[in-house]
């Protein structure tokens, strides 16, 4: 996985938590909701791209 992935999914985890804090703080429950939506994708984007490591790394194992 490339750094610029990661860095990509960070961001989005990061935007989404602002987002969320951002509405909640405004008392706008639509932004909030939506901050949390895409903090949420982050978050799964990255657990992906984990799970994405973990079988190369099996798959690497078991062919050598």
């Amino acid at each position: 996985m490339s750094i610029m992935k990661k860095i990509r999914h960070k961001a989005e985890t990061a935007e989404g938590a602002i987002k969320k804090s951002v509405g909640k703080s405004l008392g706008n429950e639509s932004m909030e909701a939506e901050g949390r939506a895409d903090q949420s994708k982050g978050n799964a984007k990255q657990v992906g791209d984990k799970l994405k490591q973990v079988g190369q790394r099996i798959k690497h194992t078991f062919t050598q």
